[in-house]
């Protein structure tokens, strides 16, 4: 489990911490994980560190101390009248190790001097603790940690990003890395902090488990661990029904590539039999795309009881329903998607054009196990309370599922999903993700998860975290070009 607490909840557990094993224990524990950073990103060099006053700046003394003599170390301190005792410790290990010890440059110009012919920096100005706006005395250093000029490594979080929203000051640090210490922060999986973090690090620096599992769970993320012991297994004698059965209800003469994206990628989700249900006049365009799955036309002529029947009747050896990927937005097609809702007891998730006929319609789904996916768009509509302003997505989705008990998965660059308990916050992805049907391929994912026995939010949360590690995987692949149809083959190498 990957803990995510808040700058609060983060105090309390460093207390604990520091009761049961000393904050010099902690405070060494740091220094090691920067280091190894610091080592792994160069192999030699001049490597600077601006330090604040606080124990951050402690830590990048730590960090520096445990660097070897084949680098050449400068720590630039910035001026405190009092120092913790495990910072004392610190900067006489750094002393005695032979680091450089110098003023806190005066101003930017100073600043980028002192880095220029650095091989690395090291942003030690701000811990969790600090809120926004930063001070005016530390924004030479701002100025030249820049990972567009040369690497950086942040301690804890860059300085001048909150950690706990997200917020992001006129002046922050671009990370190369951030190592997070002890557990993740809000604010470093959220947008926009989270395009300043770069490569995000753990490191747990002697905290125990019970320390941090002390803390109210307000927020989490899943790691790899997570996911491998989540993602449900073929039980040797299962048949192609048990291994998954998904139905998809998906598909229109204008979008019919949506309901293939969707039932492959619930096929290399782990699916054994998955079901495709369209109109009639999209059923043989489907049928030429999709070899393994089964297409199944439901008469869109008659009533729409009759093709509400017609779809439980269909999802009677299923054991969960997609609905939404390439529907069409018609009247009789919201009836369809509304009724089968209703009058389902199997899970469910819905997206794309299922969303839009549920605007104004969601209370009956209270108590269901259903997970709703909408983008920002989609989320405005379905909400009912219009586009989400910056910095409202977590306030907004915490809204939405307290008053309708939905799961809820709020797609972007810092997807939510939340179910009335615990944010979770997806820590995987990048802009590969960014095309034209990768959501239709993250609605088969969780539908086979449901399929399989996953609760709604565990389906959702995994999927995610799933998916994201697949567009990763195809951004390594492929530098540019990635589409939609590539996620799900990619699924398999994905994993950890």
């Amino acid at each position: 489990m990957r803990y995510v607490l808040t700058p609060e909840q983060m105090r309390a557990a460093d207390a604990a911490a520091c009761a049961q094993v000393g904050a010099d224990a902690l405070m060494r524990a740091a220094g090691r994980a920067v280091a190894a950073r610091i080592a792994a990103l160069v192999p030699s060099g001049t490597i600077v560190a601006f330090a604040g006053p606080g124990n951050n700046g402690g830590d990048a003394f730590a960090a520096l101390a445990e660097l070897d003599a084949s680098y050449e170390r400068i720590v630039c301190a910035a001026y405190t009248a009092t120092k913790s005792d495990a910072r004392r410790a610190a900067e006489g290990r750094a002393l005695a190790a032979g680091v450089n010890v110098r003023a806190f440059p005066r101003d930017e110009a100073e600043a980028r001097a002192i880095a220029r012919d650095a091989a690395l920096t090291v942003d030690g100005l701000l811990g969790t603790g600090a809120r926004l706006p930063v001070g005016e005395d530390l924004a030479p250093a701002l100025a030249a940690l820049d990972a567009r000029e040369r690497p950086v490594v942040a301690i804890d979080v860059p300085s001048g990003c909150d950690a706990l929203d997200g917020a992001v000051a006129p002046r922050a640090v671009r990370a190369t890395a951030t190592v997070a210490l002890g557990a993740l922060k809000p604010g470093l999986l959220l947008e926009p902090a989270r395009s300043h973090v770069g490569a995000l690090r753990f490191a747990g620096i002697g905290m125990s488990d019970a320390v941090l599992a002390a803390q109210p769970r307000t927020y989490a993320s899943v790691d790899d661990a997570e996911l491998l012991a989540l993602l449900p297994e073929r039980d040797a004698t299962a048949d192609k029904r048990a291994a998954g059965a998904p139905l998809i209800v998906a598909g229109s003469t204008q979008f019919p590539g949506a309901a293939v994206l969707c039932a492959r990628a619930a096929a290399r989700a782990g699916a054994g039999y998955v079901t495709v249900a369209t109109s009639p006049r999209v059923a043989h365009v489907l049928r030429h795309h999709l070899i393994e799955q089964v297409v199944v036309a439901i008469d869109d002529t008659g009533s729409v009881d009759d093709a509400v029947g017609g779809l439980l009747d269909v999802a009677a050896r299923n054991g969960s329903i997609a609905i939404g990927p390439g529907l069409g937005l018609d009247e009789r097609t919201g009836e369809i998607v509304r009724g089968l809702l209703a009058r389902t007891s199997l899970p469910c998730v819905v997206d794309a054009g299922g969303l839009y006929h549920l605007a104004k319609h969601l209370e009956p789904l209270r108590g269901k196990r259903i997970v709703v996916t909408p983008h920002a768009g989609e989320f405005a509509r379905l909400s009912g309370k219009g586009t989400i302003a910056p910095g409202e997505r977590v306030a907004r989705l915490r809204e939405f599922v307290a008053r309708t008990g939905i799961v809820t998965l709020l797609k972007g660059p810092d997807t939510l999903i939340d179910d009335g308990v615990t944010m979770h916050l997806n820590a995987s992805g990048c802009a590969a993700l960014a095309t034209a049907g990768s959501g239709d391929v993250l609605t088969g994912m969780i539908a086979t998860l449901l399929a399989q026995g996953l609760a709604p939010v565990d389906a959702a949360r995994i999927a995610a975290y799933w998916h994201g590690r697949a567009g990763e995987t195809l951004a390594r692949e492929r530098r540019v070009g990635v589409v939609a149809g590539d996620l799900p083959d990619a699924l398999a190498r994905a994993l950890p």
